[in-house]
C-alpha cells in the first residue's frame, strides 16, 4: 500500500510538470538541450574563469576537467574527402569537382564527407581519443578566386569565376553542415579571407593591393554568398590587403563580414597567421598587441598559441576587456553547441554512424561518378574516342603518372585501400583476352631516355598519362619539387613529358591518347600535336583509373567543362603579384586562348532552341526566366551543361561577359530536354566606387547560351531600366 501511494504522488507531480522541473534544476543550464542556444552559451561562459576562457580560444582547446569538458582540436581538413585521418573516400580534387558544373553532385559528395567524419569522430571519441583531424570542424571549402594559373593552390578552389565558386561552395557547405537548422552535422569554413591567391612563397608577408571595385565584384563575392548561405566559419588568410593583415583587419572582418553581412558564425585564423602579423608583416610590435587587435577585428579562434598565452596580458594592460573575450568565446562555443558537444552523445542523430559508414561501396561509387563527370575532353581527332574494345586486342599504358598515387589524390587528401590508378582501371575494363602492358616511360626532367616506346609500337593503341602532380604545384612546403615555393613559374608541362610525347609520336603510327593530370591550366598545345585525343583528368581521386576507362571505352561520354581559362602563355597576363582583375580570367581577358572557360567536348553534339526568351526589359525587382530545348543530335547518350552568360553595357570596368546560370542535363541519343535557368536582376549589379555601393546600371544587356563562354548557340538582348 505504501508503494502504491508513492506512485500516485509521483504521477500527480509528473502531471503537474514538477518532477521534470526538479530534474532540470539538477543539471546545469548549458547541459540542458531544451534551453535556447544563446542561453546555454552564456550559462557556460558564466561558469568559466578567465584562464579557462582563453584556454578555449586556441585551436588546441584545453580540457576543463571541473566542468567535464574534454580537450578538442579544431583543425580538420575535408577539401575532397576526410583528410589526414586514416581510411576515407578520396573524391576528385576541388577544381575537378568544379569542372562537373553539378552543384547537386557536389552536395552529395560533401554529405558523404560529413557522414564519414561523424563516424570517425564517434569511433575515436569512444576510445577516449581527441585527435587532430578526427573532429567535426572542417576548414573547407577553399573559395578563393583562381585569378592566375601560376598559383599552386588553385587546385583547391572551384576555379576563376565568382558565380561558379559561390554555387559549388554553397553546395559543399550545405552537404557538410546538413539540413537541421539547429544542429550541425559538421562545421564548414569558407577560406581564405580574402584576396588570397599567391604568390605562395611570399604569403606570410605579401601585401595584396586591391581596389574597392575588384574587392567587391570579384574577391568578396563568393564569401558573401556563403555567409548568406549559412556557412558556420570563415578563415582569415596570411596576407595583407592594402597594408593590413587579414587577421587584424577590422574593416574587412568586423565591419563588412560581421556587421554589413550579418555573419553569425565564428572567425578563425589560418595557422600561424597571427605570428605573421608581428614576425613577417611587422605591423605590430608583439604578441600581446596582436592578440588584442585580432579580437577587436572580429577573430574568435586562433590557429596558433597567441590567444591562449597573451590575451590575459592584453586585458591586464587594458588593451582588451573580458567582455570582448566573452564575445569571441560565445561565437566559438555556439559552434560546439550546434555540433552537440555538450549533449549526451546518444542524443545525436549521427550517433549510430560507425565503421560501415566509412569508405563503403556507395561512397566509392560516388567518387567514381564524380571523376567521370569531371574529366574534360579537349581533343578528339577523327572521333577516335570512344575506343571500341573489339578493335583493340593490345593496349600500351605508359607515362610517369599512369600508376601514380599522387596524381590521383592531390593535396589535402585521405588514404584509401581501394585506390585505382590509370593502369589498373584500364586493365580491369577490358576482357582477359586483351593484352595490356605498362611502362613508366619517362620522368619529369630527362628529355633523352624513355621506356615503353618499343612496346607502344607493338600495341593497337597507346594511352600516355602525363602531366603534373601535387609535388610540382601546391601549397608552400608541400610541393617540394616546385621551383617557386609551391607555385608554377609558367604553364609548361614537365620537359620530360613533352620530349616523351614527341618520341612516342615519331615511333608509333597507331592511335595515341594523351591523358593529362593537373590542378591548373597547363600548355596542352605543347603535346596536342602528338596525340589523337587529349583528356584532362585533373587529380581525379581514388576512382580515377576506373573513371578514365569508363570514358575511353564509351561507358559514359565525357562531360566535364573547364572552370578556368587555358591561356597560350603567362606572357599574356599581368604580373603575378598584381591583384587587379584587369586582363585576368575570361571576365576581363580579351585575347586569344587555347581553351575558353567552360570548354569541354562530348562524344555527341547538341542543338539549342528557345522555349522562353528574355523579356524586352527588366527592373531590379525582376527575375530573368530562360528556357531552352536541348536536343542530343548524336548517337550516344550524354550530359550537356547549358551555360548562361551575361554581356554588359559598354561601361568602364564592366566584365566582357559573366556566367550567371548553368544547368546540367542528361539526354539519351536523339532525345530532347528542357533546361530552365533563372537569373535575378540584382545579380547584374556592380560596385560603384564613388558611391561605395552596388548599383544596377541601366542599358542594354545580352544573354548568351551555349556549351562554353565563347559558344553562342543562342542570344537575346534585353534592357535594364
Amino acid at each position: 500500500m505504501k508503494y502504491k501511494k508513492i506512485w500516485i504522488i509521483f504521477a500527480v507531480l509528473t502531471s503537474l510538470g514538477l518532477i521534470k522541473t526538479a530534474f532540470c534544476q539538477q543539471i546545469p543550464i548549458y547541459r540542458n538541450p531544451d534551453k535556447k542556444l544563446s542561453t546555454r552559451v552564456q550559462d557556460l561562459i558564466s561558469r568559466l574563469t578567465l584562464a579557462e576562457k582563453v584556454s578555449l580560444l586556441g585551436y588546441r582547446s584545453q580540457a576543463v576537467p571541473r566542468l567535464n569538458i574534454p580537450a578538442y582540436n579544431w583543425w580538420n581538413e575535408g577539401l575532397h574527402g576526410v583528410a589526414r585521418a586514416g581510411e576515407a573516400t578520396i573524391f576528385p580534387q576541388a577544381i575537378a569537382m568544379a569542372a562537373t558544373f553539378d552543384d547537386n553532385l557536389v552536395k552529395q559528395v560533401a554529405n558523404v564527407v560529413s557522414t564519414e567524419a561523424r563516424a570517425k569522430y564517434n569511433l575515436s571519441t569512444a576510445m577516449g581519443r581527441h585527435l587532430q583531424y578526427m573532429g567535426l570542424t572542417f576548414w573547407s571549402p577553399n573559395i578563393n578566386i583562381f585569378r592566375d594559373p601560376r598559383w599552386g593552390r588553385g587546385q583547391e578552389t572551384y576555379g576563376e569565376d565568382p558565380f561558379l565558386t559561390s554555387k559549388m561552395g554553397n553546395a559543399y557547405v550545405h552537404g557538410l553542415q546538413g539540413t537541421d537548422p539547429l544542429h550541425l552535422k559538421t562545421s564548414a569554413t569558407a577560406k581564405h579571407f580574402v584576396a588570397h591567391s599567391g604568390p605562395e612563397g611570399e604569403r606570410d608577408y605579401f601585401d595584396a593591393l586591391v581596389d574597392e571595385k575588384d574587392l567587391r565584384d570579384t574577391y568578396l563575392y563568393a564569401f558573401k554568398s556563403l555567409v548568406d548561405g549559412g556557412v558556420e566559419s570563415i578563415m582569415t588568410a596570411y596576407n595583407r590587403v592594402n597594408g593590413v593583415p587579414n587577421s587584424i583587419n577590422k574593416t574587412l572582418v568586423n565591419d563588412i563580414v560581421i556587421k554589413e553581412w550579418g555573419f553569425k558564425g565564428h572567425v578563425v585564423t589560418d595557422c600561424g597567421a597571427l605570428d605573421d602579423v608581428y614576425k613577417t608583416h611587422k605591423v605590430l610590435p608583439n604578441r600581446m598587441e596582436v592578440a588584442a587587435a585580432a579580437i577587436k577585428a572580429g577573430v574568435d579562434l586562433d590557429c596558433s598559441s597567441i590567444f591562449q598565452t597573451d590575451i590575459i596580458n592584453a586585458i591586464n594592460n587594458k588593451l582588451l576587456t573580458e567582455k570582448q573575450v566573452d564575445a569571441a568565446l560565445a561565437a566559438v562555443l555556439s559552434t560546439q553547441f550546434k555540433l552537440g558537444f555538450f549533449d549526451a552523445p546518444s542524443s545525436s542523430p549521427f550517433y549510430s554512424f560507425g565503421a560501415d559508414s566509412i569508405h563503403n561501396d556507395s561512397h566509392v561509387m560516388l567518387a567514381r561518378q564524380m571523376a567521370q563527370k569531371s574529366m574534360v575532353l579537349l581533343k578528339n581527332d577523327k572521333q577516335i574516342l570512344p575506343l571500341k574494345m573489339q578493335n583493340y586486342s593490345s593496349i600500351m599504358v605508359v607515362g610517369p603518372n599512369a600508376a601514380s598515387l599522387d596524381a590521383l589524390v592531390a593535396s589535402y587528401h585521405g588514404v584509401s585501400s581501394k585506390a585505382v590508378n590509370f593502369v589498373e582501371g584500364i586493365t580491369a575494363a577490358v576482357d582477359k583476352g586483351t593484352r595490356v602492358e605498362y611502362d613508366l616511360g619517362a620522368d619529369y626532367r630527362d628529355t633523352t631516355h624513355f621506356g615503353g616506346i618499343w612496346g607502344a609500337g607493338n600495341a593497337d593503341v597507346t594511352v600516355a598519362v602525363i602531366g603534373l602532380t601535387p609535388v610540382l604545384e601546391g601549397e608552400a612546403g608541400d610541393a617540394f619539387l616546385s621551383q617557386t615555393g609551391g607555385d608554377k613559374k609558367d604553364l609548361s608541362l614537365p620537359a620530360g613529358d613533352i620530349a616523351f610525347m614527341k618520341a612516342l609520336r615519331k615511333s608509333v603510327k597507331k592511335p595515341i591518347i594523351a591523358v593529362v593530370t593537373s590542378g591548373s591550366d597547363v600548355d596542352i598545345a605543347a603535346i596536342a600535336p602528338y596525340a589523337d585525343a587529349v583528356i584532362l583528368a585533373w587529380y581525379p581521386g581514388e576512382q580515377g583509373g576506373n573513371a578514365l576507362a569508363d570514358i575511353l571505352f564509351g561507358k559514359i561520354s565525357p562531360s566535364g567543362h573547364l572552370p578556368l581559362t587555358f591561356y597560350n602563355s603567362v606572357n599574356d597576363l599581368p604580373a603575378y603579384n598584381n591583384y587587379s582583375m584587369k586582363g585576368r580570367t575570361y571576365r576581363y581577358f580579351a585575347g586569344a586562348v587555347q581553351y575558353p572557360f567552360g570548354f569541354g567536348l562530348s562524344y555527341t553534339t547538341f542543338n539549342y532552341q528557345w522555349q522562353q526568351q528574355p523579356k524586352t526589359s527588366y527592373s531590379a525587382k525582376d527575375t530573368i526566366q530562360l528556357s531552352v530545348v536541348v536536343k542530343n543530335t548524336g548517337n550516344i547518350s550524354a550530359d550537356e551543361v547549358v551555360q548562361a552568360y551575361i554581356g554588359y553595357p559598354t561601361l568602364n570596368r564592366m566584365p566582357l561577359k559573366e556566367l550567371k546560370g548553368f544547368k546540367r542535363i542528361t539526354l539519351n541519343k536523339g532525345s530532347t530536354s528542357l533546361a530552365s535557368i533563372s537569373i535575378p536582376v540584382t545579380e547584374l549589379q556592380k560596385w560603384n566606387s564613388s558611391k561605395h555601393q552596388f548599383e544596377l546600371y541601366p542599358g542594354n544587356y545580352t544573354v548568351y547560351l551555349g556549351s562554353d563562354s565563347e559558344d553562342k548557340k543562342l542570344s537575346a538582348v534585353f534592357k535594364v531600366k
